[in-house]
């Protein structure tokens, strides 16, 4: 076993093929089964790029209308899940809430431990749904509302907002929000991706393994990164105090620029790129530019400055997604949730796109302990 190759993080191993998504960090681009991030961003609804991933082509509109109206029909929470929610503590991670609401929906859904095709694409539309519902569902509940149903004439960015705000939603918000669906709906062999597959190819059901998807985004160093930029941010707290800041704490070697830089990426993140004319013009809209203008100040101090030029670092998709969703008054801390929300559709084609084609993971570790110890009875141990 000395001549192991050890693959610290599993980079540079490839665990199978995908149509799904293809990720060029060096040259910044993101297809999602053929087609340009920036395109789809632009021009799609959220429901019409799950249709590309879980069919391989773009629907037509009876297709798109098919499948928007059939997940909004799915996507109400069973009552006893809600009453449950309203017994969690009202301060929990909601990445924990989501966690848990999601193990619970798996004892309610008819098809949970049916894995054949047609029952986990049923699965699969309920839990879009379901997923979108629950995120709006606990900001309500944790601030003392009611949780609202969702309405059956919706989009999922649509609906989102309707239930999260009560009113009739806004088509900036919601175009906002779509796009920012759009942009984490998938990104190739991602941590949570590769564990909900790596759990799908025991043959455990699909609620299992969005379960371990979602236990994965929780990890501060997979799907946090936004919520620590808005919070840098606010720590900043205005166009002025961007330089002086950047001095303390950035040239000084103290700390790091959250939502700056990516393990893939070597070139701007093309995600960015979209949302940080999302942003922009959000900001206007909203008639408050401060987050906005401090983002972009640190971004372009940052691409001046020779560190960050030499590692190629640039922004990635959590840097203005943070501006995005803080300028659509989501609590910073509901961020991640969203992020899970939006990755749904990636997770669930990946899970049955493991089906497919689906071999037990069982990848090998170099071991480095001892060899052929005596034993030692209990009495003579010291």
């Amino acid at each position: 076993m000395s001549d192991m190759v050890i693959h610290k993080g599993l980079d540079g191993v490839v665990i199978d093929e995908s149509r799904l998504s293809f990720v060029n960090g060096t040259e910044g681009k993101l297809i999602y089964a053929g087609y340009k991030i920036e395109d789809l961003a632009e021009h799609a609804l959220y429901e019409e790029v799950v249709y590309l991933l879980w069919h391989d082509h773009l629907p037509n509109a009876t297709q798109l209308e098919e499948l928007r109206a059939e997940i909004a029909a799915e996507a109400g929470v069973p009552a006893p899940v809600l009453t449950a929610l309203k017994q969690l503590p009202k301060d929990a991670n909601p990445m924990a809430v989501l966690r848990t609401a999601v193990s619970m929906l798996a004892h309610y859904d008819p098809d949970s431990e049916d894995n054949s095709p047609e029952a986990n694409r049923r699965k699969a539309v309920r839990l879009n749904g379901q997923v979108t519902a629950l995120c709006a569902a606990w900001a309500r509940i944790r601030a003392g509302k009611e949780p609202l149903a969702p309405r059956p004439d919706l989009t999922l960015a649509a609906n989102f907002m309707y239930m999260l705000n009560g009113e009739e939603p806004e088509p900036n918000a919601v175009s906002a929000m779509n796009a920012f669906m759009v942009l984490l709906t998938e990104h190739g062999m991602n941590a949570s991706t590769f564990v909900s597959r790596a759990v799908t190819s025991t043959l455990a059901d699909m609620h299992s393994a969005i379960v371990a998807a979602i236990g994965a985004l929780k990890g501060a160093a997979h799907g946090g990164a936004n919520t620590e930029a808005m919070k840098m941010f606010m720590e900043i707290g205005d166009p002025e105090n961007v330089e002086q800041w950047f001095n303390d704490n950035i040239k000084s070697g103290k700390r790091r620029i959250m939502g700056i830089g990516h393990r893939v990426y070597k070139a701007l993140d093309p995600r960015a790129a979209v949302l940080y004319d999302r942003a922009e013009k959000l900001a206007k809209a909203s008639g408050n530019e401060k987050w906005f203008l401090i983002a972009d100040k640190l971004a372009k101090l940052a691409r001046s400055d020779s560190y960050f030029i030499e590692r190629n670092l640039y922004p990635n998709v959590d840097y203005y997604s943070a501006i995005v969703l803080y300028t659509l008054h989501l609590d910073i801390d509901m961020f991640t949730p969203l992020f899970a929300m939006s990755r749904m559709a990636g997770w669930t084609a990946h899970i049955m796109e493991q089906w497919g084609s689906n071999r037990l993971m069982r990848p090998e570790v170099k071991y480095i302990g001892a060899m052929d110890l005596p034993w030692v009875p209990l009495d003579q141990r010291s």
